[in-house]
């Protein structure tokens, strides 16, 4: 089984001449064709809106490009809050979804009219005494115990740090009401990456079933109901990817069967997806430098797990295709290794690829989400660029690759030394 790139072999030996690798490109069609089937699935529910979870991909030309698509952003701290609002996003349009929140955090929120979604039962006290409480506020629900579909246990909430129980939940709400809250919306993420059509609505009903006990109980009606993230891609090319639009009509089923009945049909849904939104859309483009033939064989390339810590970090799978060898057969087997201090600086081990000749260039798919984002500077590595293919062709680079100059500069008076 294969997974297909969006760049050839002749468009990258094109880009290279004026930037060269590695980098982490993007494809502009492929986000727009998959934010607009996410609207299309969830175009029966009238407020819908999708915030899309800022961490995955935290570049401001991906920002634009969604904002043109009818999405917000889902904040997680102070410097994403400002990207949001560097692009023009602001108010309802940001959800600041946080935990452990630093105040001033809040506060910039709060300024921005941002929805702020609390994690805690005491981040209620703790908003009141650092900025007051707006108007629309949010909490996160976290039920506890593992969550399943059907026999497969996909998460264990009750091992996450993340949400309150139900009974601080309502006690929550009640307290924010009495603060003069107005409009309440209610949150939970419960299961990262799932590749199945019965997640959201799964997820759907408990959060709804939620929503009408806390009706029943303290009177309040809520206004929005958050499903957060947890659609996932395939990383492997033999597994079927999610389909949106069955997962569009399977909530709506469960909306109509729990909601609507208890007199809360006008709840507008949300969703923060990040990995589904672009995941797919980006690739991390390297080139083969090195091969060694000791124990196994190695195929060394010019990127490292700075550039993609995915694999590194917790063994993930991500596909690999040597550009213009697409057809030929996956006769050799290689470890695909960076230039880290580190053992599991691998993109693959022991993969069945074609044979890897020095100055291929390998296409490292699905790299559009928790990429470049996750990059760091061991080593005294330096990130990469960021670059856009543009629906018409065209490339553009929509962020520089670092410098040794931007690695040093918040070493105060470091250019000074004198040695």
């Amino acid at each position: 089984m294969m997974k297909t790139p969006f760049v050839t072999k002749a468009q990258i030996e094109e880009i290279v001449k004026t930037y060269p690798t590695p980098f982490h490109i993007y494809d502009e069609k492929g986000i727009r064709e998959n934010a607009r089937k996410l609207k299309q699935a969830f175009a029966w529910n009238k407020g819908y809106k999708e915030y899309f979870a800022v961490k995955a991909t935290p570049n401001p030309t991906i920002l634009k490009i969604l904002k043109e698509e009818g999405c917000g952003t889902d904040c997680s701290s102070y410097t994403e809050l400002l990207m949001s609002e560097k692009m023009g996003i602001t108010g309802s349009d940001i959800m600041f979804s946080s935990n452990d929140t630093p105040a001033e955090e809040f506060v910039l929120a709060k300024k921005l009219g941002a929805n702020i979604n609390l994690d805690d039962y005491t981040h209620v006290q703790f908003l009141k005494d650092t900025c007051g409480v707006p108007e629309t506020v949010f909490c996160r629900y976290n039920p506890g115990g593992t969550f399943s579909i059907s026999t497969t246990i996909m998460d264990n909430p009750g091992d996450a740090k993340y949400g309150m129980t139900k009974e601080q939940l309502f006690k929550a709400y009640t307290e924010l009401r009495d603060a003069g809250a107005k409009k309440f919306g209610l949150h939970s993420f419960l299961a990262s990456n799932t590749v199945t059509n019965d997640y959201y609505p799964t997820l759907a009903k408990i959060l709804f079933e939620v929503a009408v006990e806390l009706k029943e109980k303290t009177g309040i009606k809520l206004s929005y109901i958050n499903l957060s993230g947890g659609v996932g891609i395939p990383y492997t090319p033999d597994k079927e990817g999610n389909d949106i639009l069955k997962i569009g009509e399977g909530v709506h089923k469960v909306f109509d069967e729990v909601l609507v009945p208890a007199g809360l049909g006008d709840i507008s849904l949300f969703t923060e997806l990040g990995r589904f939104m672009l995941a797919p859309y980006g690739h991390l483009v390297t080139k083969a430098i090195h091969e060694k033939h000791i124990y196994k064989e190695y195929i060394g390339v010019d990127a490292c797990a700075v550039n993609l810590m995915r694999p590194a970090m917790y063994g993930a799978y991500h596909h690999i295709t040597v550009l213009g060898k697409e057809n030929a057969p996956c006769d050799h087997t290689y470890d695909v290794t960076g230039s880290l201090c580190e053992n599991n600086d691998k993109f693959a081990i022991d993969r069945k690829l074609p044979k890897i000749d020095m100055g291929d260039y390998l296409v490292i798919h699905d790299t559009g989400a928790h990429g470049f984002a996750m990059g760091y500077n061991y080593n005294g590595k330096l990130k990469s660029a960021e670059l856009l293919l543009c629906e018409d062709g065209s490339i553009k680079q929509i962020r520089r690759a670092e410098t040794p100059e931007d690695y040093f500069a918040t070493l105060d008076g470091f250019w000074d030394v004198e040695v």
